[in-house]
């Protein structure tokens, strides 16, 4: 591969090697889905594959990687200079499109697109387009194809997301500095939750916490806020925060993500204030202890089914049923979601478990009238089982 450039402090983070890695297995993938061109709109991929890194995916944007040479970075002209900062690739591997397209009636960006596919002689091509995506509307498969009438697509949703499955020891010293950060947020939240604290205080420490300094890294934005329900709201799991005051006689669930450079490492831990009921200590006891067996079946080998079933036997013994996954691959990610959307952990998920992937390990409980949540983000080791990057005691905290 040709036309790497010297970085500054705010260009690509990985080596050379990583990303001639990264281009490699996507090109193999690429040719065993009889793909000829690849059209990348999902932001976690186009970083991955190119290093872009900026707040521009409310407008369309992407990076065409075709047979051979560098990826091709296409978007907004004024986002272009973002590309210039943050991508790898030379400035010919850069291409802007008119603002006149954005958000326009009469216009959209896609044209400009397809005349790009043109000039590059491959306006015949079999093209992969990420058709299940947040960033791929209807509309811009339909102008695309128009633009297009002599290629064929092909839904390449997910291709770039599994090659991202392993992650590189790059990678992993990245999650590694985000779950420190993660760490230090979530023992903010829990040494801040009392009675009578307002809920949008503490989401005020949590983010001091997350976008600080540790040393020389520093925290980056995660892909989603944090999460903090209490009480009968705490039975649903993706509700954020109000001024409500935290009360006694009630658990709140936290769930949240140190980042760096895009990359997650999510931890949830709850406290209840005051001696909580029975049934709820019941459950919060049997979580820990799935985790647990949960993270010793998380081994190289093993599937992702493996774990969730051995979670499930000891939530068993308490009376509960969990039919849902109960965790997700996790690593660089942009809004709305810092999952990979690959494989789960379910009993019906026959994914193989290899060294080097990382995912977030689940379970929580959203019953009748409460909720729990005590996760881990795991690794899959050579041999043993998987590392808890966090470093937090596996518990519900109780507060009296």
């Amino acid at each position: 591969m040709s036309g790497l450039v010297e970085r500054s402090v705010h260009a690509a983070p990985f080596s050379e090697f990583e990303y001639e890695r990264r281009i490699a297995s996507t090109r193999a993938a690429m040719e065993k889905a009889g793909i000829e061109v690849l059209f990348i709109t999902d932001p976690s991929n186009q970083a991955w594959l190119t290093g872009y890194d900026g707040w521009s995916f409310y407008v369309h944007q992407g990076v065409i990687l075709g047979p051979y040479g560098p990826p091709i970075w296409w978007g907004r002209n004024q986002d272009a200079n973002g590309a210039r900062r943050t991508v790898w690739m030379e400035r010919d591997r850069i291409i802007g499109y008119d603002d006149t397209y954005v958000q326009s009636t009469t216009a959209h960006p896609m044209e400009d697109l397809g005349q790009r596919i043109i000039d590059l002689g491959l306006a015949t091509a079999r093209i992969g387009v990420e058709m299940d995506n947040y960033y791929y509307s209807a509309k811009a498969q339909e102008v695309l194809a128009t633009a297009l009438p002599g290629a064929e697509f092909a839904d390449a949703t997910g291709l770039v997301n599994w090659q991202r499955a392993v992650k590189s020891d790059e990678e992993i010293a990245f999650i590694r500095k985000a779950a420190r950060f993660s760490t230090r947020m979530m023992r903010r939240a829990i040494d801040m939750a009392e009675p009578g604290r307002r809920k949008n205080e503490i989401v005020a420490a949590i983010v001091s916490e997350a976008y600080g300094s540790d040393g020389d890294d520093w925290g980056d934005y995660p892909a989603i806020v944090p999460l903090l329900p209490s009480g009968q709201d705490a039975s649903a799991p993706h509700l954020t925060w109000s001024g409500a005051e935290l009360r006694t006689g009630e658990a709140t669930f936290f769930e949240l993500s140190g980042c760096f450079r895009r990359y997650h490492a999510p931890l949830c831990r709850t406290v209840h204030l005051g001696k909580p009921p029975d049934i709820m200590a019941r459950a919060a006891d049997a979580l820990v202890e799935g985790l647990n067996a949960g993270i010793d079946a998380a081994r190289a080998g093993n599937r992702t089914a493996d774990v969730a079933a051995a979670m499930n036997v000891a939530l068993a013994k308490v009376g509960i049923e969990r039919t849902s996954r109960c965790g997700y691959p996790i690593g660089l990610s942009y809004p709305p979601d810092w999952g990979e959307r690959t494989y789960s952990i379910r009993p019906s998920d026959e994914t193989v478990l290899e060294p080097g992937m990382t995912f977030h390990f689940m379970p929580g409980l959203w019953m009748d009238g409460w909720g729990i949540e005590t996760t881990e983000t795991l690794l899959i080791q050579p041999e043993g089982p998987a590392e808890a990057l966090c470093d937090m005691p596996r518990e519900m905290f109780v507060k009296h």
